[in-house]
């Protein structure tokens, strides 16, 4: 984790919130997780809500995202499992989406509320199919991403944003644009 001494010095831009334009159909690699995961994925639907941001969040942030990705090798689901996409909780290896779940079950365990934590399905800046952690929190949306060592605002990644959880249910999944208006592409608002 990211020191005390460090944590003075961690700050990101102000962020915004993302725009939610409408239903969205759930990644088929999330409706798997939930047939061997099924404990993450049975659960109530709740209330929205933001994570108050403070220096001791942001660090932990920050700290999550960096252990994260310096413990996970990067490799294919093709190269690691034989499959096109499988979502898992990666042990050494793992892609996107297993980085995302390493992450989100990590913020869980320290006490971060399921519904500010949103797996979220991008565009990279190469046009690939991409997943990211949204974390909602009073001073916008930030990502939490395994090709940057940085949280940043959502519309710093330069991803185009398609789809992510609902902040109510985890198994609900909501469209946030096309990638052609602002609300998909990820710029400065």
């Amino acid at each position: 984790m990211t020191s005390g001494a460090q944590a003075q010095n961690l700050t990101v831009a102000m962020a915004t919130p993302m725009q939610v334009e409408g239903a969205g159909k759930s990644p088929m690699g999330w409706i798997d997780f939930c047939k061997s995961h099924a404990a993450d994925c049975d659960v109530k639907p709740a209330k929205p809500t933001k994570v108050r941001l403070t220096a001791a969040r942001l660090s932990e942030l920050d700290g999550i995202n960096r252990k994260v990705n310096a413990a996970i090798q990067p490799v294919t689901d093709q190269e690691l499992y034989g499959v096109e996409e499988k979502w898992t909780y990666p042990v050494d290896k793992g892609d996107c989406e297993d980085y995302v779940l390493l992450k989100r079950r990590m913020l869980m365990d320290a006490g971060w509320p399921r519904q500010a934590l949103l797996i979220t399905v991008v565009r990279d800046l190469k046009g690939d199919g991409h997943a990211v952690l949204t974390v909602v929190t009073d001073r916008g949306d930030y990502a939490l991403d395994n090709q940057a060592e940085d949280v940043k605002p959502w519309f710093d990644t330069g991803y185009t944003y398609i789809k992510r959880q609902s902040q109510v249910d985890p198994n609900v999944w909501v469209l946030l644009g096309d990638g052609i208006g602002p609300v998909g592409v990820a710029a400065a608002p």
